[in-house]
């Protein structure tokens, strides 16, 4: 297996595990992005995301997918936004050598923190996490508007 930075030609694997990520996160239907989307934002001048593969025989079997943020308390941070390995490469240690990486690039970066979202029903994520150090805040909550939300907020509240 080989950890790798990922190219717009892994994209349709991207969008593959992504989709698989959304029936395992229970909404199927819930994933609207398209390879044309992640090759444009991924790959411009300005890439809004960064991924690392991991590939065996030539197939890509998992991904973090992060981006920058920045705090108003500790500066630059990361976000793993998803991390995921194809449901019958599980426990081959691909999820730990993608993590892993993540955590190599906030080093290399100098970031001050590396920040993601879990379900509270994953609990073996959440072990997992809790093992590696990285600590679950349950006093936070993740807030979120989507597009048909956008859309009515700015439907009711501009002139």
């Amino acid at each position: 297996m080989i950890i790798r930075k990922g190219t717009p030609n892994d994209m349709p694997a991207v969008l593959d595990l992504i989709k698989e990520l959304a029936i395992f996160e229970k909404e199927p239907d819930a994933v609207v992005v398209t390879v044309d989307d992640l090759i444009r934002d991924g790959f411009g001048e300005n890439p809004l995301f960064h991924t690392f593969v991991a590939e065996t025989n030539g197939s890509i079997i998992g991904i973090a997918l992060y981006y920058y943020r920045y705090s108003t308390w500790k500066g630059k941070t990361i976000h793993l936004e998803d991390l995921i390995v194809k449901e019958n490469q599980r426990g081959t240690g691909a999820g730990f050598a993608l993590y892993s990486e993540i955590i190599a690039q906030g080093k290399r970066d100098n970031v001050r923190r590396i920040e993601w979202n879990v379900l509270d029903w994953n609990t073996p994520a959440i072990e997992f996490y809790k093992k590696t150090g990285a600590k679950i805040l349950d006093d936070w909550r993740v807030a979120q508007m989507d597009e048909e939300g956008i859309n009515e907020f700015l439907s009711r509240n501009t002139k």
